[in-house]
């Protein structure tokens, strides 16, 4: 475990500046557009933006990665976030904005790709999920750490320049590296039907976690100041939440390492489910809204990771570019319709569309997560009814059955 961790600390290094950039921007775009006029419905649409670079993000940045290597993306990609963070503070122009998020979704989900397809290469399979836990610990530490960024004084631009410094930060652990890159393997995408046919409940979990995380980022401050709260009290709340996700990842990690992730993603999904309801419940009151949405954020973060470890345990090591980027392509259409869909019902109905919007999310993992464990622990029970053995005509041994992946086993039931 030690010698796997001294193997990716400067890329957990550059993963802690680079997720300090995107927390501070994700933050400061929703009250920069509000402070502009925007909608509810635009501002949802500048994260919808954000997630529909994801997209197309997933297309073209593995075929770069595996054109010129990890560590030269990822340099070109640092260098790109920082300019498309500076570009904000030329105006505030709606059809700016939703091309910079737009790009800057497409560079951002070639830097998770090459982080996690990385980390993935280094761990074994019964350490992936404590790697993948502290890797999400120091991605949710980061972007907590990013929201009293907020309090910087100075003009509008100061903190666009802030999050482009954090940004070309990230470069230098990565670029200075003495640990070998992955190599690189001329591995197709794996395609969406074969995602779903390997492990269902990770590509469903991707999906949610994107609903939920992506209408977390782009409309909660928005929700929060609705709330009447104030800008300090604005930085708070979503640090709290944020920071709940990095505190939780290690026992929730952990657990999912000991017991089947199906049912973890179940218990996690009814948990959060709970929780959003709560923070509906709450409404305006500071401190109680902010311990519920600390426990909330403890568990929406833990969902994402428990899905990509659940589909890596399935995988191939030549699989793995293909695999993330395929994982992030189901994130990135979640987390494009989530901000979307719930600005337009906070549009109509009001703020309090957004806690409901995570307990739906939260129901449905919890439903469907339940539904695959229940299905696999079945077949389970069949298989290891007595089955007498077949008469034989030789004195060979009897040749062993392999079994399918427990997913597969159960994929069309």
């Amino acid at each position: 475990m030690l010698s796997t961790l001294r193997a990716v600390t400067s890329l957990l290094v550059s993963t802690a500046f680079l997720m300090a950039s995107i927390g501070l921007l994700g933050t400061l775009i929703p009250l920069r557009g509000a402070e502009f006029g925007f909608s509810e419905t635009l501002l949802g649409a500048l994260a919808w933006a954000y997630y529909a670079g994801f997209l197309v993000g997933t297309y073209t940045m593995p075929r770069l990665v595996r054109r010129v290597g990890h560590i030269r993306v990822f340099a070109f990609g640092t260098a790109c976030a920082a300019m498309v963070a500076l570009l904000h503070a030329l105006a505030g122009w709606p059809w700016l904005w939703l091309l910079l998020r737009f790009a800057g979704g497409i560079v951002m989900v070639g830097l998770y790709t090459i982080i996690e397809s990385w980390l993935n290469a280094r761990a074994s399979a019964a350490q992936r999920g404590a790697i993948f836990a502290i890797y999400m610990t120091v991605n949710s530490g980061a972007l907590a750490f990013a929201q009293p960024l907020l309090f910087i004084a100075g003009a509008p631009f100061v903190l666009f320049t802030v999050a482009a410094l954090l940004a070309l930060l990230a470069a230098i652990p990565v670029v200075l590296t003495h640990q070998p890159q992955p190599e690189v393997q001329e591995a197709p995408r794996l395609a969406l039907r074969r995602v779903r046919e390997i492990a269902p409940t990770a590509a469903v979990g991707a999906l949610l976690a994107g609903l939920a995380l992506g209408a977390f980022f782009g409309l909660a401050p928005v929700y929060a100041s609705q709330l009447g709260f104030d800008t300090v009290q604005i930085g708070t709340y979503m640090a709290s939440g944020i920071l709940g996700g990095a505190l939780l990842q290690w026992p929730i990690g952990y657990a999912s390492d000991r017991i089947d992730r199906r049912l973890m993603l179940a218990l996690v999904g009814a948990a959060a489910f709970v929780l959003a309801l709560a923070v509906a419940y709450v409404g305006d009151r500071p401190q109680p809204a902010m311990v519920l949405i600390f426990a909330y954020g403890g568990m929406a973060f833990a969902v994402y990771p428990m899905a990509v470890t659940h589909l890596v345990d399935y995988l191939e090591p030549r699989e793995l570019l293909g695999a993330s980027s395929s994982v992030y392509l189901l994130y990135g259409a979640g987390s494009a319709m989530g901000p979307l869909l719930a600005g337009i019902g906070m549009d109509r109905l009001g703020a309090q569309v957004l806690p409901h919007w995570f307990a739906l999310n939260g129901a449905l993992l919890a439903l469907y997560a339940g539904y695959r464990y229940h299905a696999y622990s079945r077949e389970l029970v069949r298989d290891s009814k007595f089955h007498p053995l077949a008469a034989r005509t030789t004195a060979t041994a009897p040749q062993a059955v392999h079994a399918q992946p427990p997913e597969e086993q159960t994929a069309g039931q």
